[in-house]
């Protein structure tokens, strides 16, 4: 269950299932194909089980908004202390990933659906896309960028502010690019490292020597 919009939520494998299910009744059909009593039929699950695990159809978005927001994958504190190198590889995993989920089939039919939902005063499901997406992704990108600091591998004022220039050099304008139909990146991996590299030329840590740490790609 989606508890606090501050933390990511924790889904059961089963869940997990429900979900992906649930995500691809929304890219099949749209909207109208996404019912509870179309997604229990989907899953092999009870309706019941559905309203205990998300809640209302809004919970059921928040969650599924979630699952596919947890695809982005970041630095998890605690589990090894943060390199040079290793700071690497944790920022182009995030690029990787979060080109792969906003250039998916789920993501841009969410943000289509959203787009034709919206009016004067906004988009429900787009809050929600806000809520439990971006924001969820932004938290913990810029949760990586301050561990970076913390170890004397990036300088910044702003973790905020250098986490903007990272999606933006990711992403530029690539994902209105598609969702307007225009075909996404033939190489994911290779956006991720150009713009990991200018990132770092930009906001990696220098030596008293003026030169930069070894940020090295390994390539």
């Amino acid at each position: 269950m989606i508890s606090d919009a501050g933390q990511m939520p924790e889904f059961t494998p089963r869940q997990n299932e429900v979900l992906e299910q649930a995500l691809r009744l929304l890219v099949e059909g749209g909207d109208k194909a996404l019912t509870t009593s179309g997604l229990a039929r989907a899953a092999n699950c009870s309706k019941e089980s559905l309203y205990k695990w998300f809640g209302d159809r809004d919970g059921l978005l928040a969650a599924m908004i979630a699952h596919q927001a947890s695809k982005v994958r970041t630095f998890e504190r605690g589990k090894e202390r943060l390199t040079a190198e290793n700071l690497r590889e944790h920022l182009e995993t995030f690029a990787r990933d979060l080109l792969e989920v906003l250039s998916g089939d789920i993501s841009l039919a969410l943000n289509r659906l959203a787009i034709g939902q919206s009016s004067r005063d906004g988009s429900k499901l787009g809050k929600l896309l806000v809520e439990h997406g971006r924001r969820q992704i932004d938290r913990r990108a810029i949760a990586l960028m301050n561990a970076g600091k913390r170890e004397g591998l990036l300088r910044f004022d702003d973790a905020d502010d250098a986490y903007h220039t990272l999606y933006g050099l990711v992403v530029s304008d690539l994902h209105v690019r598609m969702l307007l139909g225009e075909p996404g990146l033939k190489d994911n991996a290779r956006q991720a490292e150009r713009a990991v590299s200018a990132f770092l030329s930009l906001h990696g840590a220098r030596q008293e020597s003026g030169e930069a740490l070894r940020f090295s790609s390994g390539r």
